[in-house]
């Protein structure tokens, strides 16, 4: 244990602010660096307590890091605690992505900032496929594994299988390949070690027994619940009563709600689903468009899956309804931003004291085996979709013999992003450029190649 004491409220909000305004880089970052201040630095809790958190927030639908964040907050400081720990870990993305969304819906079509969105999206596309890789070589560890992930690419590829139904079968058969003890599904959930220093719980400010705050207390649950719910629900439902289905505002409320619920697999296998839907059921913003939003997502703290806040802009930007573009794109990612994460606050308040129940209960958290599996597979299938979109100027797509197949048309392949997107996967994978440097990058090659009439 630490000879300091206890961290008070205040000195837990100026961490979380610091975790807020430092969490660049994706998930795995993100996660990478709440290990290292609260686990390393801090000594706040250790290592056995930090991964039984992200395995349930790995469970959860919706952005694991900010709901590790909201577990972690609450564990130390109850409900406020963990209130602040999740605001303050969104908030600096919230800003950051709506002033690019102003920008990108003023000036996205003016030659540099055009040229300087074509080169990150060459770089998002390496991203991409780097995480396809990462969570591959840590997620693939058997036979049984690599099956899943590849029957879950081919269903979402290849026949359009809705992504919540190959994540649920995905969970059944991890969990029924557990309870019938097959070594394949035994393992920590996917997850090997986070950090460089490994802490030990009982080594740590919390300790390793379950503080009083989080024993389950059936009626706090059912006040919590309601609370959250009235807060996710009720906007939504005052939304769809006054403007009907078929207004913008509504449909952003309504697909983001449904999005709150049943997008597993963390925030890459999110925007597999987003994409899918946002594009080409919506027709809310281009293929293009929506790597140029995760470019965004990329380069500032915060979820990635804040990229969402920038389709919901970019959506009612271009359906008004009566109002100013800009004030509705404004109200339109503030819209999408409120239904995504509100729900992230319940998951947590809800489910949080019964998973400190099941600290040691192995077989109930096993069926993340599987769906690890399966979201790389569904990564597989988000950088196949971007890369199409990058590389060639037209995608056409395949119906036939219950195939739902995109295939580029090869005569319109674009050159110079193909160059560009070798050049980034060069230097992620050769040179180990971390995402910020390679979108930096990327970006500036991109304005080169459009000041030269080349992009």
């Amino acid at each position: 244990m630490q000879d300091r004491g206890y961290p008070t409220l205040a000195e837990g909000t100026r961490i979380w602010a610091r975790i807020g305004l430092l969490s660049f880089g994706g998930p795995a970052g993100q996660i990478a660096l709440m290990h290292r201040i609260l686990v390393e630095e801090q000594r706040w809790l250790g290592e056995k307590r930090f991964l039984h958190a992200l395995n349930y927030c790995m469970l959860l639908p919706g952005p694991e890091a900010m709901q590790l964040a909201v577990y972690i907050g609450w564990l130390m400081h109850r409900t406020l605690g963990g209130i602040i720990a999740g605001l303050l870990f969104v908030l600096p993305g919230v800003v950051a992505i709506m002033a690019l969304s102003w920008i990108y819906a003023l000036y996205g079509n003016v030659g540099p900032v055009e040229a300087l969105f074509f080169g990150l999206k060459a770089a998002v596309l390496a991203i991409v496929i780097q995480a396809v890789i990462r969570i591959g070589s840590r997620a693939l560890k058997n036979g049984a594994m690599i099956a899943i992930a590849a029957a879950s690419f081919v269903a979402i590829f290849g026949f359009a299988v809705p992504f919540p139904l190959i994540i649920l079968i995905a969970g059944l058969i991890g969990f029924f390949g557990a309870r019938a003890g097959l070594p394949a599904f035994r393992g920590d959930g996917g997850h090997g070690k986070v950090g460089k220093v490994q802490v030990d719980d009982a080594d740590t400010l919390l300790g390793a027994e379950s503080p009083d705050h989080t024993q389950v207390d059936r009626a706090w649950a059912f006040r919590i619940s309601a609370v959250f719910l009235a807060l996710w629900l009720a906007p939504v439902a005052l939304l769809f009563a006054i403007l009907g289905s078929s207004n913008v505002f509504s449909q952003i409320a309504g697909f983001f709600s449904i999005m709150a619920v049943v997008t597993f697999g963390g925030a890459y296998a999110v925007l597999a689903y987003v994409a899918q839907e946002a594009v080409q059921n919506y027709g809310w913003l281009a293929p293009g468009e929506m790597l140029a939003g995760l470019g965004m997502a990329e380069t500032t703290p915060g979820p990635l899956i804040m990229v969402t806040q920038f389709v919901g802009f970019m959506g009612a930007f271009r359906d008004a309804a009566g109002l100013s573009p800009l004030m509705a794109g404004t109200l339109g990612g503030l819209l999408t931003t409120w239904v995504t994460f509100t729900p992230c606050f319940l998951w947590i308040f809800l489910g949080a004291p019964f998973i400190e129940r099941l600290r040691d209960n192995e077989v109930s958290t096993a069926a993340l085996t599987a769906i690890t599996a399966a979201v790389v597979g569904v990564i597989l299938n988000l950088a196949v979709w971007f890369g199409l979109h990058v590389v060639f100027d037209e995608v056409r797509t395949v119906t036939s013999f219950g195939l739902d197949l995109n295939m580029p048309v090869w005569s319109t392949l674009n050159l110079p992003a193909a160059a560009l997107v070798l050049a980034a996967l060069v230097a992620v994978f050769r040179f180990k450029l971390g995402p910020v440097t390679v979108l930096v990058g990327c970006a500036a090659a991109g304005v080169v190649l459009g000041v030269a009439n080349i992009a």
